[in-house]
């Protein structure tokens, strides 16, 4: 086990020494070019295709995740340089805050379930955070996508009790909010429309939450769906010696009801 871990770590170093030497003096001039403002779209970029290689195979979900301790040893790098911190301070920042939130493995307290596990962690945070600190949460990031932002808004204050006791009663709300969007008149200004539109849309991540899917994965697979469908009318009607511009939605509603028959 400790050649393992000899092993796991002369890897390690040598990924933070690549990444030095390709920032140092003769290395290559756009890694040294790179700022953390200019790697934010590739940081957001790699953790996306993380995600979506949890769906591929193990080849590409270990290449995604190799490409996401990149972006880490990066920006620790170009930090490291100005004197802030470095990878050592990155690894030690999580270290203890995984010891300190899990008292149950590494402390005295105990947990029996998961929901104790994370009420504990949301009351360790608050007491992090200090008396007087800001909302629970301040911390849920406003940059990332909505329905990413809406899911973990639901999954913080329901480790605070906040919650729908079960699917049904997020359901129900659903329902709710789908009627009052239905209930607008054609003539409502947009800005109706849309707050209606963005209660709906709150209301079904939190369906998803308590069904136990993650919104996000579970669109990106509708995504995925739409476009081999689409695909297959755009396929069929091309075999015509047609598009989609020069079809009748009757024509295209047939072959995608085709694709959808396959499989697809």
């Amino acid at each position: 086990m400790s050649g393992e871990r000899d092993g796991t770590g002369a890897r390690f170093e040598r990924l933070v020494e690549l990444i030095a030497r390709l920032r140092g003096p003769g290395g290559c001039p756009w890694d040294r070019e790179q700022t953390h403002d200019s790697l934010k779209p590739m940081t957001l970029e790699e953790a996306y295709e993380v995600v979506e290689a949890i769906d591929g195979s193990d080849d590409q979900l270990a290449g995604e995740l190799g490409d996401l301790l990149l972006q880490v040893v990066f920006h620790s790098q170009i930090a490291r340089e100005g004197s802030r911190f470095d990878i050592d301070t990155v690894i030690e920042h999580v270290t203890g805050k995984m010891v300190r939130r899990h008292p149950h493995v590494f402390g005295d307290e105990t947990a029996s379930s998961s929901e104790e596990v994370l009420k504990s962690w949301e009351e360790i945070k608050r007491s992090e955070r200090g008396a007087g600190a800001e909302s629970m949460l301040e911390p849920v990031s406003r940059g990332q996508p909505a329905v990413m932002e809406a899911f973990q808004l639901g999954t913080k204050v329901s480790r605070v009790g906040f919650d729908w006791p079960g699917v049904e009663g997020a359901v129900d709300k659903l329902r709710e909010e789908l009627g009052e969007l239905r209930a607008l008149s054609s003539g409502e200004p947009g800005g109706r429309a849309a707050e209606e539109i963005g209660d709906v849309l709150f209301a079904a991540v939190n369906v998803a939450r308590l069904t136990g899917v993650d919104p996000e994965s579970a669109l990106k697979a509708a995504n995925r769906k739409f476009r081999r469908r689409f695909a297959h009318v755009e396929t069929r009607l091309r075999e015509q010696g047609r598009s989609p511009s020069d079809s009748s939605l009757e024509e295209m509603e047939g072959l995608w009801a085709e694709a959808k028959s396959r499989g697809l």
